[in-house]
């Protein structure tokens, strides 16, 4: 929480820091100090009194390289300043890893004379300059940073957002740029779906048709795409250089219809509902046909073929070749909305596949669905995507996940889904899960209080989903992220609701409101949406 005292004396010991210092104006007493604004919310903070430490073109950067150039990249962004590493004395800035507290952890000091910044780790480190970019405010004519005191850790150990792009398919560039977006809040993992009824996303060897016959379509009739093997390396290095870990999704036994384009001795003919009818009136298009491909919206139609040990093998084939691919420890494979499935076929399907992605030394992870299956992996686990008061059985599928020994990932689709519409009048995004989700309901919900049975113990973290039915570019996806990316950051990072006074709503849309101006410098077109008090420079 934010708490004021008088000036303390710093009791961080600098050995082995290179202190590089140049010497900044002092400014005069009485000068107005800028509130600290830091989104996820810290652990602690205290304003400490006293004259801010200014900023200009003279101070240097001292310390670790890597957080060193992240930073001066940082301020040059938000201010047009130019600060670099120098062997000069004066005032100036320090980065360090020092090994000492929690996982990811960091700290932060910064008063008239210095700022210094120390992580627990390089992952610590990288957010504390995160947090230093969000302190760096606009005085009159002048950037400076408030004195200031911090020691933050996350709440939960798995932060993650979702990035669709099968539904619509977004270059690397764009995906990259997401990361960026996503690391500035302090997430830690990239969900990347890879794979829907509408086309297969991820060049593999073993089997090639995938892309050669299933890759060009889109929602809508655009021109689709895929990632190579290069490609994905190259997304996977780097999140990995902004301290996110990929978790590459390929959902089954449903939402299969591209897989049938490629390999149509593995899937079943398109089960009609009356579900996919009502959808393709409401949004216009076609039923969906085998061996045609799929431009619409509907979901639940498609189906591998259970009981065919060829499809066995084809989860053995790209399974086996991703998790070569893949670094981190996870493997998604979907689960969800197998609703032409029957629910006996459905359960052996995903027990063998759990079991697949085990075998290769990976953690499985499925859409709480999933949890409906009797003899799942037991290290299964299990994404939550039902609403913020659970309906239709989904708390005891998520539960299921639990008494096997495993823990959950928590989407709820009322809350972190940003792809739904802000309000009615959004031109983007949908509004199936319960309406439109404004900025206050994406932030008004406590992950330890969602399901009941389930408390952080059993949480293993939080996940902002971005489905792209109808998101088409990088502008859509800021507009859609921006602000409630932030609401998903805090529940994922800060400490519970109800255990600090400033984690609240009304510190919330102040302090994400004053981001508005750095956000605008780091080029992210974000919403502006109604309940944020909003500052502008």
């Amino acid at each position: 929480m934010i708490r004021r005292r008088g000036r303390a004396a710093l009791a961080a010991s600098l050995a082995l820091v290179i202190v590089l210092v140049a010497c900044a104006p002092a400014p005069e007493n009485g000068d107005t100090v800028p509130e600290p604004t830091v989104v996820p919310l810290p652990a602690s903070i205290e304003a400490i009194g006293g004259a801010p430490f200014v900023l200009d073109d003279r101070v240097r950067i001292g310390g670790d390289p890597d957080a060193a150039a992240a930073l001066a990249a940082l301020v040059e962004a938000r201010t047009g300043l130019s600060v670099g590493a120098s062997s000069s004395g004066g005032a100036g800035i320090e980065l360090r890893v020092d090994r000492d507290g929690a996982a990811e952890s960091y700290r932060i000091t910064a008063d008239e004379a210095s700022v210094i910044i120390s992580g627990a780790d390089a992952a610590g480190l990288f957010y504390g300059v995160q947090t230093f970019g969000q302190l760096v405010a606009r005085d009159g004519d002048r950037w400076v940073v408030p004195a200031v005191e911090i020691d933050d850790a996350p709440r939960f150990a798995y932060r993650g957002v979702m990035l669709d792009v099968a539904r619509h398919f977004f270059p690397v560039e764009t995906v990259k740029a997401y990361i960026d977006r996503a690391a500035s809040l302090k997430f830690n993992a990239l969900h990347l779906h890879l794979s829907d009824d509408q086309g297969w996303r991820l060049q593999l060897d073993s089997r090639p048709e995938l892309t050669e016959k299933a890759s060009d379509t889109e929602i809508g009739g655009g021109d689709g795409g895929f990632f190579t093997k290069d490609d994905y390396r190259e997304i996977v290095a780097y999140a990995a250089s902004r301290h996110l870990i990929v978790v590459p999704e390929l959902d089954m036994p449903s939402h299969t219809h591209a897989v049938g384009l490629a390999y149509p001795e593995l899937a079943e003919d398109p089960v009609i509902t009356d579900a996919v009818r009502e959808t393709v009136v409401q949004f216009h298009g076609a039923l969906p046909k085998k061996g045609e491909p799929y431009e619409g919206l509907a979901v639940g139609f498609s189906s591998l073929k259970i009981h065919d040990e060829a499809t066995y093998d084809f989860v053995a084939d790209v399974f086996g070749e991703l998790a070569a691919m893949t670094p981190g420890p996870y493997l998604h494979f979907g689960g969800d909305e197998a609703h032409g499935t029957a629910p006996e076929d459905f359960a052996e399907f995903v027990e063998r596949t759990s079991r697949i992605i085990a075998d290769l030394g990976k953690t499985p992870i499925a859409w709480h669905e999933a949890g409906a299956a009797p003899d799942l992996s037991d290290e299964t686990i299990g994404q939550y995507w039902g609403y913020t008061t659970p309906t239709d059985g989904m708390d005891d599928k998520a539960r299921a996940f639990v008494a096997n020994g495993s823990k959950v990932i928590l989407a709820p689709a009322d809350a972190a889904y940003l792809d739904m519409k802000y309000d009615a009048g959004t031109a983007l995004g949908l509004q199936w899960a319960n309406g439109p989700t404004s900025v206050r309901r994406a932030y008004s919900w406590e992950p330890g209080g969602l399901i009941e049975g389930i408390g952080d113990d059993e949480i293993l973290g939080v996940e902002a989903p971005l489905w792209s039915e109808t998101l088409r570019t990088a502008s859509d996806i800021d507009a859609m992220a921006f602000p409630r990316i932030a609401a998903i950051a805090e529940a994922g990072w800060s400490p519970a609701t109800g255990t600090n006074h400033e984690r609240t709503w009304r510190s919330f849309r102040e302090r994400v409101g004053r981001l508005g101006p750095l956000w605008t410098s780091l080029g992210i077109g974000f919403t502006a949406a109604d309940g944020i008090v909003w500052v502008t420079e």
